[in-house]
C-alpha cells in the first residue's frame, strides 16, 4: 500500500520535522550488526530504523557444520532479530525492488501482502545466494548449505541413509545410500564434509553391519586446490587429512550431470548417490537487478571505500552484495565475501551513517585480512592467522574460540558453551527426525489412503460417523 510508512524530513505546518527513516534491506551479518549498532548509538528521536528480512532471525553460518553434526543445538546458532533489535521495526518479508531516485522500496511480506515503503536512507545488505551452474539434475537432486534448515536436513539425511543401508539386502541400494558427494572445496564445503563424516563415523558404532569404511565420501573441486583462503601448504595438509580418513578428493574435476541419482564427472567416472551437497560459491542477491543502484559485472552494488553507494546520496552498501574496494591490496581488488569483513563493515557503515547525520567526517573501511580458521571435525582443524600456521587440536580450539567471540549476544554465547560442555559428558544423539523434511507426509498419507465405509441401507441424513469410524444413528433431540 503506497504511503503506508512515509517517514521523511518534510515538516508540516506547526509540527517538528520527522526523523529520517533508515531502511536496511536484509537481516544477515551486515543488516543485523548495522541495526544493532545504530540502535545503540543513535540518540532518541534521531532516526527511525526498519529492517526487512524474510527470516525472523540471523544465522551464524560458521556454526552450521557443528549444528549439522549434532555438536550444537540448531536454535543456538541463530539470533532472533526481534529479541535483539528492540528499538528497530522488523518486517518479515522481502524487498522485491528499490527505486532510490524516489526513495521507495516494494516489499512482499511472508503473508503475501505487497506494498511500497518510503525511506530517506538506504542500507543495502541483501547478502548472497548459492552460485549454481546449469548442470542437469542439480536443482532436483542437490541441496545447499547456507541455512539451519539445510543443516538439519543433511544431518537427518546422513542418518536416514544409514538406516536404509542397514535394512536392505540389495548391494546397489546400499552403495547408493552410503555415497555422499560434496561439490565445492571452500570453507563451507570442507567444514560440512568433515563434520558430517566425523558424525557418521561415530554413528556407525550403532549399526553392526556397517563399517565406517563402507561409507564413501567424495569431494569434487573444479580448481587445483581447496580452501583458497589459507596458504597452499595448509590446503595440501587438509587434503592429506581428508584422504587419511578415506575421503576421496577430486581436484580439477567438474560435475557433468546429476540426473536420475547418478553423479557423472568430467573424468568419465559415474556412480550413484542419494546425497549431493552443493557448496560451490555464492553470488550477489538477484534482487539487486531490480534496483536503480549501480552494479558491477558480477551483479554487486558498486561501493566506495566509505561504504557509500557510488554516485548516489543517502545510499550505503556492504557485505556479500557489495563491491567494496580493499584498501589493503589495491589494484582494483575488492573485499572477499566473508563474515570477517561483513561484521567489520557493518560497524564502520553504522558509524559513518551516524557521523553523516550529525555532520561529522566519515572514515574509509580498511581491514587487513587476519587469516582463516576451519574445523575438520571434532578436535581437528587448520588455521592460518597472520601467516602463522596451526593444525590439529590447537587450530580446532582457535576455531571455536574465535567464532564464539564473534557470536552476537551473551545469551547465545552461553547456550553454545553449554552445548559444548554437555558434549564432554554425553554422546551425540543419533536419531533422524525425517518428518522435519515433510511434516505433513504421514497425515497426508492417512487422509489419501482412507476409504469411506459403505453406508448401511436405510441410513440417510440422520446418520453420523462415530469416533471409531462406524456409521450410527444420530440421537433424536431431547433424548438422554
Amino acid at each position: 500500500m503506497p504511503g503506508r510508512t512515509d517517514v521523511g524530513n518534510r515538516a508540516r505546518p506547526g509540527r517538528r520535522p520527522r526523523p529520517p527513516h533508515i531502511l536496511i534491506v536484509g537481516g544477515g551479518y551486515v543488516g543485523m550488526y548495522t541495526a544493532l549498532r545504530l540502535q545503540r548509538r543513535l540518540r532518541a528521536g534521531e532516526a527511525a530504523v526498519t529492517v526487512v528480512e524474510p527470516n525472523s532471525y540471523m544465522t551464524y553460518q560458521p556454526f552450521l557444520p557443528e549444528a549439522a553434526a549434532g555438536n550444537l543445538e540448531p536454535r543456538h546458532v541463530v539470533v532472533p532479530l526481534r529479541k535483539v533489535l528492540t528499538r528497530c521495526r522488523v518486517v518479515s518479508g522481502r524487498v522485491t525492488s528499490v527505486t532510490h531516485a524516489n526513495r521507495r522500496a516494494t516489499i512482499r511480506t511472508v503473508g503475501g501482502e505487497q506494498y511500497d515503503l518510503r525511506y530517506d536512507i538506504l542500507v543495502m545488505a541483501a547478502g548472497s545466494i548459492a552460485r549454481t551452474l546449469p548442470i542437469p539434475g542439480l536443482a532436483e537432486r542437490a541441496i545447499g548449505f547456507k541455512s539451519v534448515a539445510e543443516a538439519i536436513y543433511l544431518r537427518n539425511q546422513v542418518i536416514s541413509r544409514l538406516d536404509v543401508a542397514t535394512s536392505t539386502t540389495d548391494p546397489a541400494t546400499r552403495a547408493r545410500a552410503l555415497t555422499f558427494v560434496f561439490i565445492g572445496g571452500g570453507y563451507a564445503g570442507i567444514e560440512a564434509l568433515a563434520e558430517l563424516e566425523d558424525m557418521a563415523r561415530h554413528v556407525c558404532s550403532y549399526y553392526p553391519n556397517i563399517d565406517p569404511m563402507d561409507l564413501r565420501w567424495v569431494l569434487v573441486e573444479a580448481t587445483d586446490r581447496i580452501l583458497p583462503e589459507v596458504s597452499p601448504a595448509m590446503g595440501l595438509y587438509t587434503i592429506k587429512q581428508l584422504e587419511h580418513r578415506g575421503i576421496e578428493v577430486r581436484l580439477r574435476t567438474r560435475v557433468n550431470s546429476l540426473e536420475g541419482g547418478w553423479v557423472a564427472l568430467d573424468n568419465g567416472q559415474v556412480f550413484p548417490s542419494d546425497t549431493v551437497v552443493w557448496t560451490a560459491g555464492v553470488r550477489a542477491n538477484p534482487v539487486l537487478a531490480d534496483t536503480d543502484l549501480p552494479l558491477d559485472d558480477r551483479g554487486r552494488v558498486v561501493a566506495t571505500p566509505f561504504l557509500q553507494v557510488e554516485g548516489l546520496p543517502a545510499a550505503w552498501a556492504a557485505g556479500d552484495c557489495a563491491a567494496v574496494p580493499d584498501l589493503t591490496k589495491g589494484d582494483g581488488a575488492t573485499t572477499s565475501p566473508s563474515a570477517q569483513h561483513a561484521v567489520r563493515q557493518a560497524r564502520r557503515l553504522a558509524d559513518n551513517l551516524i557521523a553523516e547525520l550529525r555532520g561529522e567526517p566519515i572514515e574509509p573501511y580498511a581491514h587487513r585480512y587476519a587469516g582463516s580458521v576451519a574445523s575438520l571435525g571434532l578436535h581437528r582443524g587448520v588455521a592460518d592467522i597472520y601467516g602463522v600456521k596451526v593444525r590439529g587440536w590447537p587450530a580446532w580450539f582457535m576455531h571455536r574460540t574465535y567464532h564464539l567471540s564473534r557470536l552476537p549476544t551473551l545469551n547465545r554465547k552461553a547456550r553454545v558453551v553449554a552445548d559444548w560442555t554437555l558434549s564432554l559428558f554425553f554422546r551425540r544423539e543419533i536419531v533422524s527426525l525425517g518428518s522435519f523434511a515433510d511434516p505433513r507426509a504421514e497425515f497426508r498419507s492417512a487422509a489419501t489412503s482412507a476409504t469411506p465405509r459403505p453406508v448401511a441401507a436405510g441410513a440417510g441424513s440422520g446418520s453420523r460417523v462415530q469416533g471409531d469410524g462406524q456409521v450410527g444413528a444420530r440421537p433424536a433431540r431431547g433424548s438422554g
